[in-house]
């Protein structure tokens, strides 16, 4: 039997067929959509922490500063220390010129010197007249003497026993004279309250300094901060208010000193609520430092912030916050590297991590990039190699 050759028309068909084939597959491929880089994160075992934070910057505070000012105005005579100097409780500061009020204490003591002169004099008078008085009555006994004359006698006692008084309630006059005077001389000098650092002088030797007066604000003479005690003022959202407490514990952050946190606790929580223009109603705690020393040397005015941590829970199943989605979904991919969609239970949560009570194993990797574009069910994805698993 012989064997039958195509012909000619049959085989330019199938080839032509083929290159069809091949043109529709080459167009497929090129054309198809290419899978998304995406950040898959992997399911662990880990702490998750319960956590709140302030909703505007706090400030680093120190537990004892005072402005100080000189109750009264005047010229500055001696500016006995400067900026940065660290002073002791009790040490002068400040001193305005008040000869003047010098004088007056000058003057009150030499009276209370003169009254205390004539005190002596009035009341050895005084005694003299009370021993002639009990002559007189002695010798009215007798009968040398007429009522009348003892009776004078008497009287001129009694009136030196008054003048005697008299004086004496002089030199107390005199004597609270010079204390009022003294006092006078200490409103125009100003002492350290506690030891502690000058941060700040406003005036200079020969200049006038002018003491705030009642509702108008006036830059203190000094500023003076003790470096010793330092805590964090910061404020929270008031509906936070209700879950925080003294001795909470909470982790310190500062600006001036990133990628570090200190451990700390709640000291006060503010009993009122802060309401500012144009800002939510916060409620303002106080934090301290628990090793303060750990954190080198603060300058007060540091920004800071405040996270209290409410509750805390180790070794649990927890997926990153930033791979949920709205309801406790996450999408992972499938064995063919499509997104799927998977219904979670979860627990104490924070910015960082949430804890996976149901729906996730440890293993499991999600994506945390859900904000790129063309993440969604049944997307064809891949790792991005910039982020990709270790």
């Amino acid at each position: 039997m012989t064997r039958q050759t195509p012909s000619p028309l049959i085989r330019r068909l199938g080839l032509a067929l083929a290159v069809v084939l091949l043109i529709v597959a080459a167009v497929w491929w090129f054309g198809r959509p290419k899978p998304i880089a995406v950040v898959l994160k992997e399911v662990d075992l880990g702490r998750v922490e319960s956590t709140i934070a302030n909703t505007r910057a706090g400030t680093v505070e120190a537990c004892l500063r005072t402005r100080l000012a000189t109750t009264l105005g005047g010229r500055i005579e001696v500016l006995a220390v400067k900026e940065g100097d660290h002073v002791k409780k009790g040490q002068l500061l400040i001193k305005l010129w008040n000869d003047d009020q010098q004088a007056q204490t000058s003057l009150a003591e030499s009276q209370v010197d003169s009254a205390r002169k004539h005190v002596a004099e009035i009341c050895t008078l005084a005694a003299n007249a009370e021993s002639e008085a009990r002559r007189q009555s002695e010798l009215r006994g007798r009968g040398f003497v007429s009522i009348a004359k003892e009776e004078s006698a008497r009287a001129d006692a009694e009136a030196r026993h008054a003048a005697c008084d008299a004086v004496k309630a002089d030199v107390v006059q005199s004597q609270m004279r010079v204390k009022a005077t003294r006092v006078e001389q200490g409103r125009t000098v100003l002492y350290a309250p506690f030891a502690g650092t000058v941060a700040k002088i406003v005036g200079e030797v020969g200049e006038y300094s002018t003491p705030s007066p009642p509702g108008i604000a006036m830059p203190p003479a000094i500023d003076l901060i003790d470096e010793s005690c330092l805590y964090v003022k910061a404020p929270m959202d008031e509906v936070d208010a209700p879950k925080i407490s003294a001795g909470q514990l909470v982790r310190i952050s500062l600006d001036a000193l990133p990628k570090q946190s200190f451990p700390g606790r709640i000291k006060r929580v503010a009993p009122y609520v802060s309401a500012v223009e144009k800002q939510s109603r916060t409620v303002d705690v106080e934090a301290e430092f628990d090793h303060p020393e750990a954190a080198g040397r603060l300058l007060v005015g540091y920004s800071a912030d405040v996270e209290v941590i409410l509750a805390v829970r180790d070794k649990v199943v927890r997926v990153p916050t930033s791979a949920l989605r709205e309801g406790g979904r996450v999408l992972l991919p499938d064995a063919d590297s499509r997104l799927v969609e998977r219904k979670i239970k979860t627990g104490l949560s924070n910015w960082e991590y949430t804890e996976v009570v149901e729906g996730l194993v440890p293993g499991d990797r999600v994506v945390t990039s859900l904000e790129r574009e063309g993440v969604k069910i049944g997307a064809a994805v891949v790792a991005d190699p910039a982020t990709a698993l270790k």
